[in-house]
């Protein structure tokens, strides 16, 4: 089996990433505690390319980053790339873009995720994207989830993401989706 060093300190993200990546033939491992990747790119595709490339040079391993947000288009794709620096902690952010919103009636908005895979050179050896198409409501609805879920609404299945069942929401979530845009290419990945 291939080690892929997933690029997160969080052993909750490392379970949700097995679950995608089961039966492909990889083991994963938690980075380094000690090595962090500070996130300077203007995209989530920067940011998981950065992520992904700087874990595997300093591992000499395979390595795979994501990195994720939310973007509203009525605050020109606010808060994007620092969806998770938009406050200090969930209730926080979740309150500033309530606020930053008012009562725009735009409310039309994006969770998105890029997913990069790294060989052990650095280089990027596949990328993929998801996106999740949703809005914003007016005040938080449901106990699941974490950050912006409670007021990300998804009209197809008319829950909020802090609605959903764990199942429910890895099928309909960006992150959901990228994976089922990525694990096609990963099985045909020639991992010399």
């Amino acid at each position: 089996m291939t080690v892929l060093v997933v690029a997160t300190s969080n052993p909750g993200k490392l379970t949700e990433m097995q679950a995608h990546l089961a039966g492909l033939g990889w083991e994963l491992a938690l980075k380094p505690e000690a090595l962090e990747v500070e996130e300077t790119g203007d995209t989530f595709a920067e940011n998981a390319c950065l992520k992904a490339s700087e874990i595997a040079l300093a591992t000499g391993e395979w390595a795979i980053a994501d990195d994720s947000g939310l973007a509203v288009d009525a605050l020109d794709g606010a808060p994007g790339v620092y969806s998770a620096r938009y406050g200090k902690t969930d209730a926080d952010r979740i309150e500033r873009l309530l606020h930053e919103l008012g009562n725009e009636l735009n409310r039309d908005a994006q969770f998105v995720c890029v997913i990069a895979i790294a060989r052990p050179d650095g280089t990027i050896a596949l990328q993929a994207e998801g996106v999740c198409p949703g809005r914003i409501l007016h005040s938080p609805r449901g106990d699941g989830g974490f950050g912006y879920d409670p007021i990300f609404y998804v009209p197809e299945q008319r829950l909020t993401f802090a609605e959903m069942s764990r199942d429910q929401k890895r099928l309909f979530s960006h992150r959901g989706k990228a994976f089922e845009a990525l694990v096609p290419q990963l099985s045909q990945l020639t991992l010399s």
